[in-house]
Order: C-alpha cells, then structure tokens, then sequence
C-alpha cells in the first residue's frame, strides 16, 4: 500500500495536540467576549488574550503592547503596508521590496502604485539573496517603508534581515518583514534586528488558521498607522472586530511551543532535510537545490528535476504531499515568479518542487518519500521525448547542481 507523507510544511503545518488542549475551553465553558468588562466570562477572556499577547511577544522579542491581532500574515502584511503608506502620505510616497515577496506583499505594493504611490522591486542573486547594498542605492528622500520577507516561503532562503533593517534605520525609514515563515523555524528578535514592523501566522507554526499578528514598534519615534478596518476601536483602534479568542490562545501556546523547542527541533529538520537531499542527489542526475544552502531554514528543500515537470510529478506521487510553489498562487500557470527571479531556465524551472519538513515527519517517511520521488523522476524521464537531449545540452551529474 501506499504511504502518505505530508511535506507541504510551508503551505500550512497541522494543528499540535497540545494547542488545540490549550484552545478547546475556549469554544464552549469560557466563550466570552474581551470586550466585555464587566462580567467574569469577559474578563477570563481578555486575561486568556493578554496572556497570549505575551506569549507571542516573548517568542519574537518584543513587549506585550506591541502586538496586535489580525486574521494572518496576509492581513498583517496589508495594514503594515497601507497603514504606513496613510499615515506618512506627507512625508513620502516611496516603498522598496523585492520581486520575490509574498504575494500578500506584492499585490498590497500593486495596489498602492494605483493609488499613486511609487514602488521599487529589488532583484535578487541566483542564491535567492538580496544584496543589502541594492537597498542603500534604491533610498530615496521620499522612501517611508522598506519591506523584506525574512524567510522565503518557497526556497526557505533566510534574507540579511539586520543589515537591511540598519540601512533602513540610519535612513530614516521603516523597515516592515514578513516573517511568516521565520517565526517559531529560527530565532527571531525583532529588538536585536532592529524591525519597526512584522508579520506573523499561526497556522504556519503548528498553530490554527484564521490568526495571525503584526508586531508594532512602540519606543521612540514610535511606529504610526491608519487602521484599514473600522468598527469598534479594537487592538488600540489599529484592528476592529471581535477578537477570536480561541485561536489567539492556540497562536500563544504555539508560540509558546516553539520557544522551548524550536532550537532542537530545527537541528532534527535539518538532519532530514539531508538525509533526503543526499539520497536525491545521489539517486538521480540533473537535480538541484534552488536557492543558498546555508541561509536556509531547516526544514526546507526546493529542488529542481530537469526533464520533469512538477505538474506530472505531483500526480503521479499524489500520497506524498508537496507543491510547486506558494499555495497562495497555487493556480498560476508556468514556473514561479520566484524561480524566474533567481534566473531559472524553463529546463529547471518547471521541474522544481517545495518539500517542507516539519515537526511530525519522522525518518522512515523522509526515506519513503525519496523512494517515491526517485522512482517517479525514473519513470517521468523515461516517457519524456526531450530528456535525452536535455541530458546533453545541460551536461552529466554535477555540472549545474
């Protein structure tokens, strides 16, 4: 029988048991309302909130008032970027950040350019990194917002996040990442790294979906933004709505989780991510690794099989679970906007896929999936009309890993 094994990580992470424990008094015995004070159900429900405020600012660094709640990253990302852009309309009309972003970045940026705003996409090496002097000569006096993803969700290339966020300082501009895919895989302080602004996720950390949080710099000068939804003056009037006070409570304990075992847990990703990446390379020629192997998240591997296309592989391993690319531009046709901005050929591009390893895959399934890629990669290769000669234009094993 086949096996199932799930390394779509990066796409969304199963809920640990131990979150939905901490979540589950929440939906029937303490369902009450944080808003309101002034009775017992409201107040276990606000302390459960601020409790999780505080989880999630000790995690990344920051102080409890400093983090407001959103629905995700995506809304995170989009009042980061709006609100900065509203409230300091009189200052500036510039934003900088990088082709290869999430499109919760890229289509907030578009949208604005409609508003009038002017942005500058920034370009990335073959490795995936962006140069942090590109940011210095891409600053202009009327530059007001600089936006970097930390760790990228398909090549899981670790951005030089403290560099550009000091070039961003000395400037005088505000420096937002997304951290989607950083928080709760690496050590994030946001003190250290010198951030004004970050996204945050739950379901990407073990967490539930439908919660996430944006870190707000609150010391001098503080961090000012237009609230992009109105109706109740929640989270200090950044954030109206009702709070979803179970799921805030589930993205605290994850958070929570993650800092007491994220450092093991990131050693043991990255033993498997080897273990599979060397029985890849060792099985099968004309495969490569995209983007830098050392800045790299630990459970990450976006690999390329020349004379593949990732479509067909998908189908043909459908028990083993990975993607193609951001499962939030999952229905785009042709390679990734991303592996085009490392300078990927067609060759090499439509053959790539994203594994994301992650906190129950065990190695008896890392050696199963491999099995069943190298297998599958054999079989694909051998119905290709054009492999043989992709063989020869590309050159033998090695040549272009």
């Amino acid at each position: 029988m086949k096996k199932r094994v799930y390394l779509d990580h990066h796409a969304t992470t199963p809920v640990d048991p131990r979150v939905v424990e901490a979540m589950l008094p929440y939906f029937t015995e303490k369902f009450g309302n944080p808003a309101s004070r002034q009775h017992v159900w409201g107040w276990e429900a606000e302390q459960a909130v601020e409790r999780a405020r505080a989880q999630v600012a000790r995690l990344i660094g920051a102080k409890s008032e400093e983090i407001v709640f959103t629905s995700g990253a995506t809304e995170s990302c989009n009042l980061a970027i709006k609100g900065v852009a509203e409230a300091y309309a009189g200052r500036g009309d510039h934003i900088i950040t990088v082709a290869t972003e999430h499109r919760a970045v890229l289509d907030t940026c578009r949208r604005l350019e409609k508003r009038g705003l002017r942005v500058t996409y920034l370009g990335v090496d073959s490795e995936g990194l962006l140069d942090p002097d590109e940011v210095r000569r891409a600053i202009t006096p009327r530059t007001i917002l600089i936006s970097v993803m930390w760790a990228h969700n398909e090549i899981g290339v670790i951005q030089f996040i403290e560099e550009i966020a000091r070039i961003a300082r000395e400037s005088g501009v505000l420096f937002h990442t997304d951290a989607t895919q950083a928080v709760g895989k690496i050590a994030v302080d946001v003190g250290a790294a010198g951030v004004d602004l970050l996204s945050v996720s739950a379901h990407k950390m073990y967490g539930p979906k439908g919660v996430g949080a944006l870190y707000v710099r609150s010391g001098e000068p503080r961090v000012e933004l237009v609230a992009q939804m109105e109706g109740g003056g929640h989270e200090r009037g950044l954030r109206s709505g009702t709070l979803n006070v179970a799921g805030i409570v589930g993205l605290g304990e994850a958070c929570a989780i993650a800092e007491r075992e994220m450092a093991a847990e990131g050693e043991r990703l990255r033993r498997l991510r080897e273990r599979l990446w060397e029985q890849l390379r060792n099985e099968l020629e004309l495969v490569r690794v995209n983007g830098s192997l050392e800045r790299r998240l630990p459970g990450n591997l976006n690999v390329s099989f020349a004379g593949v296309e990732a479509a067909a592989l998908m189908r043909e391993m459908g028990e083993i679970a990975v993607s193609s690319g951001s499962a939030c531009s999952s229905a785009e046709a042709g390679p990734s906007h991303v592996l085009k901005a490392l300078g990927l050929g067609d060759a090499w591009a439509r053959g790539s896929i994203r594994i994301g390893l992650g906190r129950f895959n065990t190695e008896e399934e890392i050696d199963y999936a491999a099995g069943r890629m190298i297998e599958t990669v054999r079989r694909l290769r051998e119905r290709s009309p054009v492999y043989e000669l992709l063989r020869e234009t590309l050159g033998a094993r090695g040549n272009f890993l």
